[in-house]
C-alpha cells in the first residue's frame, strides 16, 4: 500500500459514501478543520495539511512516522465502537470500525477497554479469553496491529489476590492480541508528595515484574499534572508535608527510581505541552521562585528507549482556558510535530497513536472517523526538514 492509497483512500467522494454522509455535510466539516487550521496562531511551525505529492506520486523527504508505525487510539472514534450497528448506516462495532480504520492506512490500533455495542458482531463485552481471540481475529482480517491497551493497573498496594488475578486476565488478554505492550491512561499517582511517588514506584516494579514474566512492557500514560513540580524540601506543612520543591518535576523523578526494564512511558505529546504552559516555575527550598520551562522532546532525548509509544494530538492557541490549547484534529493545530518527531529519533523504534479526545460529535455521528482520516493523512504528511 503506498501513502498516496493509504492517505486518501481512493477519495473524498468514497470516503463520504462509505460514511454514510450528505455532500454538504462533509464539505462543512472538513472547510471547518482547514479554516481552524488556517486560523490557529503559529508556534514553531506551521500546521500540517494534507500530504504533499511530487509529479510522480511521491512525497518529498523522510518519513517521519514510517507507515507501519501509524496508529490510533480507538478512544478517538469511541462512540463509533459503541454505536447500534441497527440504527445507523455507519461503521459500528470492533469489527467495521477496524476495516475502516485500516481503509485510512492506519497500520496499529490502541485499545481503550473491550466493550462495545450489544448488537455489534461479538456483543457488548470482549474483555475476556474469546472476545480477545475474536478481537485478534478482525485485527488479523485487516493487517491491524495491537500495541497497547488504557486497561486495568490495580490502585490497592500490596495486591490482593483479585486485583492480581484481573491483572493476569488482562496481560493474558492482551497476548491474544498480540500486544508488546499494556498498559493504563493514568499517572502512576496524582500526588506531589516525594513519598506517595516512592510507593507508586513499587508497586510498579512489582505489576512491571509480572508484565515482563508475561512477555510484556508495562507502561504508564501521563497527563500534565505528572510534569509538575515534586514537592521534596523545604518548611513543612500542618501534616508533616513538604511545601517546596528542589525543581525535578513529578514524572522525571519517577523515572530516576524505577528499573527501566520494567516500565516504559507513553507521553501524551499535547499534555506535555499543557505542561510546557503551565509549570513554569517553582518555589525551591530557601524560598526562591526559580524558572524552568518544561522541554517535552527532550525529556524523551534523555530517556529515549523507555518511551516507545506516544500519543499524537493536537492543539490550537488559548490562553483563556489555563491550559494553553484547545484540542483539535492532529496536523490541524500548531504544536511542531515535524521538530519534535526530529528530535527524538528512532522512527522504527516508536508508536505515535492519533488521539482526539473530543473527536465524537453529538450532532455529527461521522465527525470522529473523519477526524480519524485527517489524523492519519496529516501523520503520513511528516516528513524530515
Amino acid at each position: 500500500m503506498n501513502d498516496i492509497q493509504a492517505t486518501d483512500h481512493g477519495t473524498d467522494e468514497q470516503l463520504r459514501r462509505s460514511l454514510g454522509i450528505g455532500r454538504r455535510s462533509f464539505l462543512s466539516t472538513c472547510t471547518a478543520v482547514a479554516a481552524g487550521a488556517i486560523a490557529a496562531p503559529v508556534l514553531g511551525a506551521a500546521p500540517v495539511l494534507a500530504a504533499p505529492a511530487e509529479s510522480n506520486g511521491k512525497a518529498k523527504g523522510h518519513l517521519l512516522v514510517p507507515e507501519d508505525k501509524r496508529g490510533i487510539i480507538l478512544y478517538t472514534v469511541r462512540d463509533a465502537t459503541g454505536r447500534d450497528p441497527y440504527s445507523t448506516s455507519l461503521p459500528s462495532g470492533f469489527r467495521a470500525v477496524f476495516e475502516q480504520l485500516a481503509r485510512f492506512g492506519y497500520r496499529q490500533v490502541e485499545f481503550a477497554g473491550y466493550g462495545q455495542h450489544a448488537n455489534a458482531p461479538g456483543g457488548a463485552n470482549l474483555e475476556n479469553v474469546e472476545g480477545a481471540r475474536l478481537l485478534r481475529r478482525w485485527l488479523d482480517e485487516y493487517g491491524l496491529r495491537a500495541q497497547g491497551n488504557h486497561g486495568f493497573i490495580p490502585g490497592s498496594w500490596p495486591l490482593t489476590t483479585g486485583d492480581l488475578d484481573t491483572f493476569k486476565k488482562h496481560l493474558e488478554i492482551a497476548n491474544i492480541l498480540g500486544m508488546q505492550h499494556v498498559g493504563t491512561g493514568n499517572d502512576p499517582t496524582g500526588s506531589n508528595y516525594k513519598a506517595d511517588w516512592d510507593a507508586a514506584a513499587e508497586k510498579w516494579h512489582a505489576l512491571g515484574e509480572i508484565a515482563r514474566r508475561a512477555g510484556l512492557k508495562l507502561y504508564t500514560h501521563n497527563h500534565d499534572a505528572a510534569y509538575g513540580f515534586l514537592l521534596d524540601g523545604g518548611p513543612l506543612d500542618a501534616q508533616g508535608r513538604p511545601t517546596r520543591s528542589s525543581g525535578i518535576r513529578k514524572l522525571e523523578y519517577f523515572l530516576s527510581i524505577t528499573d527501566p526494564k520494567l516500565i516504559w512511558l507513553e507521553m501524551d505529546i499535547f499534555w506535555a505541552h499543557v505542561a510546557q504552559y503551565k509549570f513554569r516555575t517553582y518555589t525551591d527550598h530557601d524560598g526562591a521562585t526559580r524558572q524552568n520551562i518544561f522541554d517535552p522532546a527532550g525529556l524523551v532525548t534523555r530517556h529515549n528507549k523507555r518511551y516507545p509509544l506516544f500519543h499524537a494530538k493536537d492543539g490550537v492557541i488559548n490562553n483563556t482556558n489555563g491550559q494553553g490549547y484547545d484540542m483539535v484534529p492532529f496536523g490541524t493545530g500548531v504544536i511542531d510535530y515535524t521538530t519534535f518527531f526530529t528530535r527524538v529519533g528512532d522512527p522504527n523504534y516508536h508508536h505515535p497513536m492519533v488521539e482526539q479526545d473530543n473527536a465524537p460529535s453529538s450532532t455529527d455521528p461521522a465527525q470522529s472517523l473523519e477526524h480519524a482520516r485527517i489524523g492519519y493523512r496529516n501523520m503520513a504528511a511528516l516528513r524530515r526538514k
